[in-house]
């Protein structure tokens, strides 16, 4: 990449202006637009995720302080507050989730030989949702509970990244069970989820559309064993039962033979049971592809923590999700750099090292694995060094 380019420039070159243009165009969001098109109000939402801005008046402060970068940019005038507003407000949020699984798409596509650390080969998803609270008084359209208001986040996750390939946006008062009514399931991938997802109708949804799931057990089934598959108790399988659901109603909603496999975790001190439609896999990778599960709570910790998703810039319904949006946007634009430049260490670092360099002009492939944090010399090794601590 070019040196003399800076490196906000250079990261938005993931997003593809011809892709853009397309999105454009399909939600009509530049009609009657003179200068603040949806590339300009995109720079400023990313630039505001990578450097953790803490307002609409930050963002465009610390943009206009850099005017030849902005020019450099696309911009013919300075950022103003109130045009930023006004487009988070007005131009449809859908047009960055379209964004956003372009993106998701180019991301699974480096992702793909991720190791799982299973001898599997099947693709792996995590179902989970994780909530955001917002104030009941700016957010009244998400009221929750009687004094909050929240946002929940239901997230399909492909384990190898792990990369989202599908968001889905309600208030926080929706049961993560529905979400599975509006998922596509993939033939021959598996889907790991929690008991909240326990409901047998859904669950034969999967397994008709030719998936398989792997789900906690709720403490109160009732299972009817046909018959046991031999268990290695050396690896913490207690039992490994082929039957079907006891009770009428549970076995009419899912009429096909069901496994139940019993594990104790030696790392928890717990036993689990577990249900899956899988009938042949050794029930250890049963339990270990529930332990992957995890990967997703990790997910959400992260975007949580390191970009902007619990501070808003706007309180309308569009506001909210074109900020979500464009925030899963930057994350997956990380997420694909780190993979294609073959960067060392984390995520986190290459987030903190393009928050810190946005307007430096020098190739990314040397800013991101060249920069190391270096502590000064001291003359007295007795000093207490405090750039260690």
């Amino acid at each position: 990449m070019n040196s003399g380019r800076y490196v906000l420039s250079q990261v938005l070159d993931l997003v593809d202006r011809k892709t853009l243009s397309r999105l454009v165009a399909r939600y009509d969001a530049e009609s009657r637009v003179r200068h603040f098109g949806c590339r300009q109000q995109f720079i400023c939402m990313a630039f505001a995720q990578l450097t953790w801005r803490e307002g609409l008046r930050d963002i465009a402060t610390c943009l206009n302080a850099k005017a030849e970068a902005l020019y450099h940019l696309g911009f013919c005038e300075p950022v103003a507050k109130s045009t930023l507003a006004d487009a988070n407000e007005q131009r449809d949020w859908r047009l960055w989730e379209d964004l956003a699984k372009n993106l998701m798409r180019k991301a699974r596509t480096l992702y793909a030989g991720e190791d799982l650390g299973l001898e599997l080969a099947n693709t792996v998803y995590a179902l989970d949702s994780t909530t955001i609270d917002l104030s009941l008084t700016l957010f009244p359209w998400a009221d929750f509970r009687r004094t909050k208001a929240g946002i929940k986040m239901h997230t399909q996750v492909d384990l190898r990244g792990p990369i989202p390939t599908c968001i889905y946006i309600t208030n926080a008062r929706r049961h993560d069970v529905r979400w599975l009514d509006e998922l596509a399931f993939e033939p021959g991938a598996f889907y790991v989820m929690d008991r909240g997802y326990m409901d047998f109708k859904r669950l034969n949804g999967i397994a008709s559309a030719g998936a398989f799931f792997v789900t906690r057990a709720k403490d109160n089934l009732r299972f009817s064993r046909q018959r046991s598959r031999t268990t290695d108790f050396s690896v913490g399988v207690r039992s490994d039962q082929i039957g079907k659901p006891t009770l009428a109603k549970a076995r009419a909603a899912f009429p096909a033979l069901l496994r139940k496999v019993r594990y104790f975790d030696a790392e928890t001190e717990r036993e689990l049971v577990f249900l899956t439609n899988h009938l042949e896999i050794p029930a250890l990778t049963v339990a270990l592809l529930y332990r992957l599960r995890w990967r997703i709570e990790l997910f959400f910790r992260w975007i949580k923590g390191h970009l902007r998703i619990k501070h808003y810039y706007g309180t309308s319904p569009n506001a909210v999700k074109t900020q979500i949006w464009i925030a899963i946007a930057v994350y997956l634009m990380v997420a694909i750099l780190h993979k294609q430049l073959s960067l060392p260490g984390t995520l986190h670092r290459t987030l903190q090292l393009l928050s810190v360099h946005p307007f430096e002009k020098a190739p990314l492939h040397e800013l991101l694995t060249e920069t190391e944090f270096k502590t000064p010399p001291v003359a007295n090794s007795n000093q207490l060094l405090l750039l260690d601590l």
